[in-house]
């Protein structure tokens, strides 16, 4: 009985056998049946498959820093674009993609839509030597290919709607994408330390090194620098630990001389006076202080009136705004986990016509045509007193 059940199981088990070996001949024989010609086609397809799914990752592997500058390479010359009236982070991720394209013989152009007037913003441009060119239409832009920095989607001149950029590096929320590259990073407090870590990725060396090769420079390291700090008061703000660990690989190539140079400029008397205004005209409830600096000739004193606010005792989240050409300009800071500052300022604005706003947690920015607030388009129109309660409830979250 036992040796007819081992024979049974035998039996199993070598018909089990036979049918993948079957199998596997009679695939062999369909194989040899192709025509020459369609095997060797056949055989070429699955190679180029192998080596297509490689390549691609491969490619996906490669550290961004790396991937950015083989898209550079494809072209002879790109145009940096930063956003309207650019400001130190901006203005160091330029400088940074233009060393990174100029190691793979790219050449580069610096352009900016809007002004640079802020003294700060004018300093740095100075005193680092910064070449950029301001533009008011796409048809200035130098060249087809176009790389966004400091800001995901083209505006602030005619025809920014029609720019496809090729690569976009950015920290800030949005929906732009370049054709090519993409890196957005809103975890960060600047746009700078993605490009820090760009230059670490490449193996850039320092003046020092007296090497050929992609070179971290006195100035572009300052400029990294700066663009970091101002970005995040100083790494008080926003930062991750990556704003710290960039600080930490420029800090031997930093000339502190051009820093301080930077970071002191003089300030004009019409940025003071709105200053001032801000702090003696200011209204506060509870922990928040607003106020209307009223008309101005220089757009870029409302951000700073809103730094000096935040300076006041017990306050928390502040907002300045004022008036230039027609249009109504908003700045906000933050230092209350329960006021996110850019979402506040576009729920207060929100049925506004033409009106936007927005930004990150602890500061954010806006404009609101004159017109439209008074009534024009399809609303009943807003006055200033009304206007000031709307903020006052968004940043209490009522709104």
């Amino acid at each position: 009985m036992d040796v007819q059940h081992a024979s049974t199981e035998m039996g199993v088990v070598e018909a089990a056998t036979e049918r993948p070996v079957a199998a596997i001949e009679s695939a062999i024989d369909s194989l040899e049946a192709l025509d020459p010609l369609v095997l060797s086609l056949l055989i070429l397809a699955i190679a180029g498959l192998g080596l297509g799914g490689w390549w691609i990752v491969r490619w996906f592997r490669r550290p961004p820093g790396v991937r950015l500058q083989r898209v550079l390479a494809e072209y002879d010359d790109v145009t940096v674009l930063m956003h309207p009236n650019p400001d130190p982070d901006a203005m160091a991720c330029a400088m940074g993609v233009a060393a990174i394209a100029d190691d793979v013989g790219t050449e580069t152009t610096l352009q900016y839509p809007g002004e640079i007037r802020h003294q700060e913003n004018r300093a740095f441009r100075t005193v680092l030597g910064l070449e950029v060119d301001q533009i008011a239409s796409g048809s200035e832009l130098a060249s087809d290919a176009v790389v966004l920095v400091d800001h995901n989607t083209a505006r602030g001149f005619t025809g920014a709607q029609t720019v496809e950029p090729v690569a976009v590096v950015d920290h800030h929320p949005g929906n732009g994408t370049g054709t090519k590259f993409t890196d957005v990073r809103t975890e960060y407090g600047a746009a700078s330390t993605i490009i820090v870590e760009y230059l670490e990725e490449l193996g850039a060396v320092t003046e020092a090194d007296e090497e050929d090769g992609l070179t971290l420079t006195a100035e572009l390291a300052t400029g990294l620098l700066y663009g970091i700090q101002s970005d995040t008061d100083h790494l008080t703000n926003g930062c991750s630990r990556a704003e710290f660990d960039a600080c930490a690989y420029l800090f031997s190539e930093i000339d502190e001389d051009l820093l301080e140079r930077i970071a002191n400029p003089q300030v004009s008397d019409d940025v003071l006076q709105i200053k001032a205004t801000a702090i003696t005209e200011k209204r506060i409830e509870g922990p928040f202080a607003i106020c209307d600096v009223g008309s101005i000739s220089n757009t870029d004193a409302i951000p700073q009136a809103a730094d000096e606010l935040m300076h006041l005792e017990g306050v928390t989240a502040v907002v300045v705004y004022g008036e230039n050409d027609g249009t109504i300009h908003l700045s906000g800071r933050s230092r209350d986990d329960r006021v996110h500052m850019g979402e506040t300022l576009r729920h207060a604005v929100n049925d506004i016509p033409m009106a936007n706003a927005g930004g990150h947690a602890r500061m954010g920015g806006g404009q609101i045509s004159v017109d439209h607030m008074r009534g024009l388009g399809p609303s009943d129109g807003v006055d200033k007193a009304e206007f000031e309660e709307r903020l006052f409830a968004a940043l209490s979250g009522e709104r």
